[in-house]
């Protein structure tokens, strides 16, 4: 049962993904990958909360599995990380590749951390 609430909360995590990356490219002019790093932000913190309630308030296993693994896996994608950076460095802007690689780490370790540190209280 519990795989079939990963699957089902991955296929909804996707479909979120996707809603909110085209509505915040259709705003942005900028050639840069912004909406990927902040979904990829905001699965992270979404994940150290996750993560939080369960060491922290006895929330269900279960719950961390389906929300974390299923919602947040579909949610955030280090896949399109890869291929953005990717298309940067065919277009020859490394300095921006290595800006996104790098920055999508730090701030999604930050932001992991940050939820955390907030479900602890």
């Amino acid at each position: 049962m519990i795989a079939v609430g990963v699957a089902l909360a991955g296929s909804l995590g996707a479909v979120v993904r996707f809603v909110v990356d085209s509505a915040l490219r259709a705003r942005s002019a900028s050639s840069l990958p912004w909406p990927t790093v902040l979904i990829n932000v905001v699965g992270s913190l979404l994940l150290g909360l996750l993560t939080g309630a369960v060491l922290f308030h006895d929330a269900p296993a279960a719950m961390l599995t389906i929300a974390g693994v299923g919602f947040c896996g579909g949610f955030t994608t280090f896949s399109t990380t890869s291929v953005d950076s990717v298309r940067l460095i065919v277009a020859r802007r490394y300095g921006a590749a290595c800006a996104i690689v790098l920055g999508t780490l730090a701030t999604g370790l930050a932001a992991a951390g940050v939820g955390l540190a907030v479900a602890a209280v």
